[in-house]
């Protein structure tokens, strides 16, 4: 029996990033087997197709380099290996870095978006059970 734990919680929030990002299960289930969305998108990744990874219904209103990062950290949360997934501080934080830099980025350039700050501490993030 699996014991749960902080990487445990990890994992799930890797699997649920990568729904979120991608808009598809995640398992994708046929009457001959079963594929993990993880292992789909990685293989996407491996052949440089990130806009076939990202939900489509958002066409291309998305920026390219935060949804390549914000699904590396996903498929790292998600890894198979407890010992290779980051810690959810770790994982919040690299986050964060990507949303916000890319915000900051945008302002800096005069963009009509504008700024919103949201105080986001990593002491938020969710406890292991």
């Amino acid at each position: 029996m699996t014991q749960m734990n902080e990487k445990s919680d990890v994992y799930s929030f890797g699997v649920v990033l990568l729904e979120v990002i991608t808009g598809k299960p995640a398992i994708s289930r046929s009457r001959t087997e079963s594929v993990l969305l993880s292992d789909q998108i990685g293989s996407m990744l491996a052949n440089g197709d990130i806009k076939c990874s990202v939900d489509q219904r958002l066409g291309d209103r998305f920026e390219v380099g935060s949804a390549w990062k914000i699904t590396e950290i996903a498929l790292a949360s998600a890894s198979e290996s407890s010992e290779q997934r980051p810690t959810m501080s770790q994982a919040v934080m690299e986050l964060k870095q990507s949303v916000f830099g890319r915000m900051t980025d945008r302002s800096n350039h005069k963009d009509p978006v504008r700024r919103v700050t949201m105080n986001l501490d990593t002491e938020m993030v969710p406890r292991a059970r």
